[in-house]
């Protein structure tokens, strides 16, 4: 379908956009469910994945996932007993750890990704070069959006 895409409303963007996101939220939770997890372990396992070769902290982690550094001491023990995560020194300071994800995890969760990547695959191949830049622009920038939204939301919260 690479090509000329039908014209559409900003309304209608949002709408598709919402369905997306709540399709995806649903989605998420039926993986982490099928993973024996919540949607939220899934959520910080997946930052712990995204890290790669720089670990993060436990701090990092909670400030990825909007969640208190105490409800990432929960996070990582599920993760932990789970067999997703391993809980490391770090190096360069003995008080705090660095959390990597156990190898062993990696297989089970691709295992469940893999076929969804390769539907988003072949749907990516329907776009041009150009617009799959468009589309990874619009997702930074709406994921830079809904960061800040919730950073504000949280401190006027308060």
């Amino acid at each position: 379908m690479e090509g000329k895409r039908p014209a559409a409303t900003a309304q209608e963007a949002q709408r598709a956009m919402d369905h997306f996101v709540g399709g995806s939220h649903i989605g998420q939770q039926e993986i982490a469910r099928r993973l024996g997890l919540n949607s939220t372990d899934l959520t910080c396992f997946g930052y712990v994945l995204e890290a790669g070769v720089e670990p993060l902290t436990a701090g990092d982690l909670a400030e990825r996932a909007h969640v208190t550094t105490g409800a990432v001491t929960g996070i990582l023990n599920r993760l932990e007993r789970a067999g997703f995560v391993l809980r490391q020194p770090d190096p360069e300071d003995r008080r705090r750890v660095r959390i990597v994800a156990e190898p062993a995890a990696l297989t089970r969760v691709y295992a469940v990704y893999e076929p969804f990547y390769g539907r988003l695959a072949e749907l990516y191949a329907d776009y041009s070069p150009d617009e799959i830049a468009v589309l990874r622009d619009f997702f930074q920038r709406a994921d830079a959006l809904v960061r800040g939204y919730l950073e504000e939301t949280r401190h006027s919260a308060m």
